[in-house]
């Protein structure tokens, strides 16, 4: 794994970034006021607020860098963020802003950029080379009070899954084992595949995965298994996908509130209250409760007997 290899000239750069922005990230944030100040700006609370706003984001990019083993979609973030810090320093430069200082800082965001940009290009190539990222994965599961052949049947019919799957749009079985998926992505897109099943044990075990081309390359195992005690069915997820975009779309996914183990969590959780009480609970005011209040005029959920 490339965790384990000899760390490359762009991983050794990638970790000094991350310390950087948590230094920076924390002065800014205790001492917005000396910061501005130091690159010239009018020291104002307006300007204060938008010091420390840099500085959270910052301090999520170092922590980020510092605690991924696949740190490159955080160092394009860093890329975008000091994108963002030349233009404000130069809407911030006018008025009673010392000129030369404003210019000072903005040379000095410039050299970080290219800094920031040449790592993430190398980390990139690095991972194109053979130390290529892993797509995102995520394994969950949770225990359903229904026997296997239940719960194994309300997941074998794939039309099912958009109730409690909250980014699917839809699932059509188009025959032969294959399917056409629909779901929702940010930013109101959507994205399609097609997926096969490459395994199908009744009442066991359910595993599928896209088909060449697809947009999201993506595949998954769920297992149905007795749970002990007479409890029901033990319900395990395993599934990888690489989202659109490559890093960089997994750090937008992530700021979007999609992380796969959370999203697959959440997922297995709405599959538990639709088997057991035939609803999901979810707020009308939230993206998720809006979308279910949707579906349910669409198709209202039944609770299995």
């Amino acid at each position: 794994m490339a965790d384990r290899q000899e760390p490359t000239a762009a991983r050794v750069l990638s970790g000094a970034l991350g310390w950087f922005s948590l230094g920076l990230g924390a002065a800014q944030l205790i001492a917005p006021g000396s910061v501005n100040r130091l690159i010239g700006i009018e020291d104002t609370p307006r300007y204060q607020d938008l010091m420390q706003a840099i500085g959270v984001r910052e301090l999520a990019a170092g922590t980020g860098i510092l605690s991924s083993s696949r740190p490159t979609g955080w160092l394009w973030a860093r890329v975008a963020g000091d994108a963002m810090d030349l233009a404000l320093l130069g809407a911030a430069g006018g008025g009673r802003s010392d000129q030369r200082r404003v210019a000072a800082a903005a040379a000095a965001i410039a050299g970080i950029t290219a800094l920031d940009l040449y790592t993430s290009v190398r980390l990139s190539r690095d991972t194109q080379d053979g130390a290529r990222e892993e797509a995102m994965q995520a394994k969950t599961a949770v225990t359903i009070r229904h026997p296997v052949e239940v719960v194994y049947g309300y997941w074998r019919d794939f039309s099912n899954l958009p109730s409690f799957m909250n980014h699917l749009a839809s699932v059509e079985t188009t025959g032969n084992g294959r399917s056409h998926w629909t779901a929702n992505a940010p930013a109101g897109r959507t994205v399609e595949w097609d997926a096969e099943i490459v395994e199908d044990k009744p009442n066991e075990r359910i595993a599928w995965r896209s088909l060449e081309g697809s947009q999201v390359p993506n595949s998954g195992a769920v297992w149905f298994t007795p749970a002990p005690g007479d409890r029901g069915t033990e319900v395990r997820v395993e599934l990888t996908y690489d989202p659109p975009g490559g890093a960089l779309g997994k750090v937008v996914a992530k700021l979007f509130g999609e992380e796969p183990q959370q999203q697959i969590s959440d997922d297995l959780r709405r599959l538990k209250q639709v088997l057991e009480t035939g609803q999901v609970v979810v707020s009308e005011g939230s993206p998720e409760g809006t979308r279910f209040l949707r579906l349910a005029k669409q198709r209202p959920a039944q609770p299995i007997p």
